[in-house]
C-alpha cells in the first residue's frame, strides 16, 4: 500500500469480527486450487468462466442468499447456483452451508473470501490502469453521503466536477447509514462524527456543531431556556440527531445529561427544523442543517455557551495500493470546497 497523501491520515487497522482460518489453514487440496485459480492454470473449468465464478460467490457471501447474490449481478438464480457450484467443485472444497432458509460461509469459505476480494480488488486496479484510470479521472464514481448534507452540499460539488472531467461519470448515495466501501462497492464516503478504527484513509474538511434552535417568534413567547435543564420547560422536537433516546447532551465532555420527552418526535431532521421554523417549538440539529434559516434569521440557536464539542467531518476512501485518479481527482477538488463550507456551518 503507498503512503497515504500527506492531507489525510491512516486509520489504524482493526482485526475483522468472527473466527477466520487463514488460507495455510486450508486443505492441501484447496490451497492448490486457489493458486492455480489465481494464476489461471485451473484445468477443465467447464459453464461459467472463472472470473465470473468469483464475483458470484462473493456475492452470495455478501448477500447471505443465492438468489440475493443473483439479483445483485443481474443473474438468475439457478446461474448463481451452478457458479458456486462449479467453484466448489474446482476447489475441492465446500464454500457455504445450505439450509432451506440459510446460506453461511463455511470456514474454508470465510478465509477464500478475504482472498478472493483480494483478487478482484487487483484486477480492479489492473483494469483502471490498462484504462488509463490510474493517471487520469475516469470512470464511474460512487459516492455516500448523509441525506441532508448531501442534498445541501455534495450534490452541487458533483455536477461541477463532471463538467471538468469529461470521463468520469458518478452515482450518488444520500443514507443516513453507515455504508461498507468495500462490500458495497462505494469508492468515497462523507461521515460525520468520530470515525472508528479500519483499514481506510481518512481526510478531514472540517466540523460541525450541534445546536438547539427555534424560531425568533417561538423564543419571544417562550423565553429562552437558560441552561439544559430549563429544555423540559419548553416544547421539543424529537429527531435521530441524538443517538441516546430521550436524552440530550451539553458541555464539551458531554457531562450534562438532560431528559427530555418531546411532544413531538420525527424520523426526518428536515422535517423537524421546518416546524420549528414554523413556531411551534424547539429541534436540536447539526449546524449546517440550520445555517441557512439562522443567517437568514428565520431561527436562532440557544445555549450556544453549552454546546457539546463539535462532531469531526471526513472524506474517506480505501486506498488499497493506490487510489484511482478520479478519487484522487475528487478528493483534491472537494476537499478545498468543503472546508470553506463548514467554516462557516
Amino acid at each position: 500500500m503507498r503512503a497515504v497523501a500527506p492531507a489525510a491520515r491512516q486509520i489504524s487497522s482493526r482485526p475483522r469480527n468472527g473466527p477466520q482460518a487463514a488460507v495455510g489453514d486450508l486443505p492441501s487440496a484447496g490451497l492448490r486450487a486457489i493458486l492455480d485459480l489465481s494464476f489461471g492454470n485451473l484445468k477443465h473449468w467447464s459453464g461459467m468462466d472463472r472470473l465470473q465464478s468469483l464475483k458470484v460467490f462473493v456475492a452470495v457471501a455478501d448477500a447471505e442468499s443465492f438468489a440475493g447474490g443473483a439479483r445483485a449481478l443481474g443473474l438468475s438464480a439457478p446461474s448463481a447456483t451452478r457458479g458456486v457450484g462449479e467453484l466448489e467443485t474446482a476447489l475441492g472444497a465446500r464454500l457455504f452451508t445450505r439450509t432451506t432458509r440459510q446460506v453461511r460461509l463455511t470456514d474454508v469459505g470465510r478465509a477464500y473470501l478475504d482472498e478472493v476480494r483480494d483478487i478482484l480488488a487487483r484486477l480492479a486496479v489492473a483494469d483502471d490502469a490498462a484504462a488509463g484510470a490510474a493517471e487520469r479521472p475516469v470512470g464511474k464514481l460512487r459516492i455516500t453521503c448523509p441525506q441532508e448534507f448531501g442534498r445541501l452540499h455534495v450534490a452541487p460539488l458533483i455536477t461541477e466536477f463532471l463538467d471538468l472531467h469529461e470521463g468520469v461519470s458518478a452515482e450518488l448515495l444520500m443514507l443516513d447509514r453507515m455504508v461498507n466501501l468495500v462490500e458495497e462497492g462505494v469508492d468515497i464516503a462523507l461521515r460525520i462524527g468520530p470515525l472508528p478504527s479500519s483499514d481506510l484513509a481518512a481526510l478531514k474538511v472540517g466540523e460541525v456543531r450541534r445546536v438547539v434552535c427555534g424560531a425568533p417568534a417561538y423564543v419571544a413567547s417562550h423565553g429562552l431556556p437558560g441552561t439544559p435543564s430549563d429544555l423540559t420547560e419548553h416544547r421539543l422536537i424529537g429527531t435521530p440527531t441524538d443517538t441516546a433516546v430521550g436524552v440530550w447532551r451539553f458541555g464539551a465532555d458531554e457531562t450534562s445529561v438532560v431528559k427530555v420527552a418531546p411532544r413531538l418526535s420525527m424520523t426526518s431532521v428536515a422535517a423537524a427544523i421546518g416546524i420549528a421554523r414554523d413556531g411551534w417549538g424547539l429541534a436540536r440539529a447539526l449546524s449546517y442543517q440550520v445555517a441557512e434559516d439562522v443567517e437568514a434569521g428565520l431561527l436562532q440557536t440557544v445555549l450556544d455557551e453549552h454546546e457539546p464539542a463539535p462532531l469531526p467531518v471526513h472524506l474517506v476512501h480505501v486506498e488499497g495500493r493506490r487510489a484511482a485518479a478520479k478519487v484522487r481527482a475528487f478528493l483534491d477538488f472537494a476537499a478545498p470546497r468543503l472546508r470553506k463550507v463548514l467554516g462557516s456551518s
